[in-house]
C-alpha cells in the first residue's frame, strides 16, 4: 500500500464524483496514469487538443483508493490535512497511516527552577519544583500561566539551564521560571506572547548572542524583554573574554533600531576589548 495519496489529487478525485469531468492538464500525476491504466478513471477527447477525465464508476474508485491507499472517506481525507492539531490516532482512522502527515508529538518546553513556583495549568493550581537531576516538561503550554510576580528566564545553552542553582547571585533581585531555548521550536515564543510576565534573557555575551536576543525574542516581546546583564560584566570580558567569538562573529540585527541600555552597554565593551564571553562560565 501506497503511503498516502497526495492531498492535490484527493481534492481533484472529490470534485469528479459529482460527476463533473475535469481537463486533463489539471490531472497531470502518475497516480492518475495509473488509475486510469486500471480503468478507474475513464478519458474523454473533445476535438484534437482537449481531453476531460472523469470517473466511469464510483463505487470502483471508492474500494481502488481503500485498497491501495487505505482511505475509506475522501473528504475525511482531505479535512485531515487541514487539521491543526491532527493526531496520529485520528491519522490512522482515515489513512490507515499515522504518517499522513507530518505531526508533532511533543509540544511544549523545559522549565526549571531553584526555588518552588507557582502557577496553574488548565486552571488547576500546580507548583513548578523539580529536583536536582531531573526539569519539567510543559506540553499543555497555552493553559501553563506563572504567577504575575514570575520573571521569565530565558536561557540560551543547556549547561546553564541544568546548574540553575549555582547562579542564584544573578537574580537575587526577581522571581525566576527558568526556560530552555533548546529544543528549538516556536512552542516558548508562542507562549511568551500569551503571558503578561516580564522576560529575561540569559545567553552568550557576544554578538551570536544578541542576534539571538534581538531576532528571536526582543522584536515580538519588545519592552517586556530584556537582556541580562551582570554588574561585573566589564572586568569578566577584559579577563575571560575570548577574541575569536569577536573575530567569528557579525551582528544581524539594525544597531540604530536599538534602544534597550543593557544590549548598548554590551556593544561597546564587546569591541572596547574584543572579546566574548560564553555563557557557561556562570554554571560552574
Amino acid at each position: 500500500m501506497s503511503i498516502k495519496l497526495p492531498v492535490s489529487i484527493a481534492e481533484r478525485l472529490l470534485e469528479m464524483q459529482n460527476g463533473t469531468r475535469l481537463p486533463s492538464s489539471k490531472l497531470k500525476h502518475d497516480t492518475i496514469n495509473t488509475m486510469l491504466e486500471n480503468g478507474v478513471l475513464n478519458i474523454q477527447n473533445k476535438g484534437r487538443s482537449k481531453a476531460y477525465i472523469y470517473i466511469p464508476d464510483e463505487q470502483k474508485l471508492n474500494l481502488y483508493i481503500n485498497n491501495h491507499f487505505g482511505i475509506s472517506n475522501l473528504f475525511e481525507y482531505i479535512s485531515g490535512f487541514q487539521k491543526e492539531n491532527l493526531t496520529r490516532a485520528e491519522a490512522i482512522a482515515i489513512a490507515s497511516t499515522s504518517k499522513l502527515k507530518s505531526i508533532r508529538t511533543f509540544e511544549g518546553f523545559l522549565v526549571n527552577c531553584y526555588e518552588p513556583v507557582k502557577c496553574t495549568l488548565n486552571s488547576t493550581a500546580f507548583t513548578v519544583n523539580p529536583v536536582p537531576g531531573c526539569f519539567t516538561f510543559i506540553f499543555d503550554y497555552k493553559c501553563f500561566i506563572p504567577n504575575s510576580d514570575i520573571t521569565i528566564v530565558g536561557i540560551e545553552n543547556p549547561e546553564n539551564f541544568r546548574y540553575v542553582d549555582n547562579q542564584k547571585s544573578l537574580f537575587k533581585n526577581i522571581k525566576p521560571l527558568f526556560v530552555s531555548r533548546y529544543p528549538q521550536n516556536k512552542d516558548l515564543l508562542k507562549w511568551l506572547q500569551l503571558i503578561p510576565n516580564s522576560y529575561l534573557h540569559f545567553g552568550d555575551f557576544d554578538f551570536a548572542g544578541l542576534n539571538i536576543y534581538y531576532n528571536e525574542y526582543k522584536k515580538y516581546l519588545k519592552n517586556r524583554a530584556q537582556f541580562l546583564v551582570p554588574a561585573d560584566i566589564e572586568q569578566l570580558i577584559s579577563t575571560k573574554g575570548n577574541r575569536e567569538l569577536y573575530d567569528n562573529q557579525q551582528i544581524q540585527f539594525i544597531e540604530g533600531d536599538v534602544e534597550e541600555e543593557n544590549i548598548l552597554t554590551l556593544l561597546c565593551l564587546i569591541r572596547k576589548y574584543k572579546k566574548g564571553l560564553e555563557q557557561e562560565m556562570f554554571a560552574s
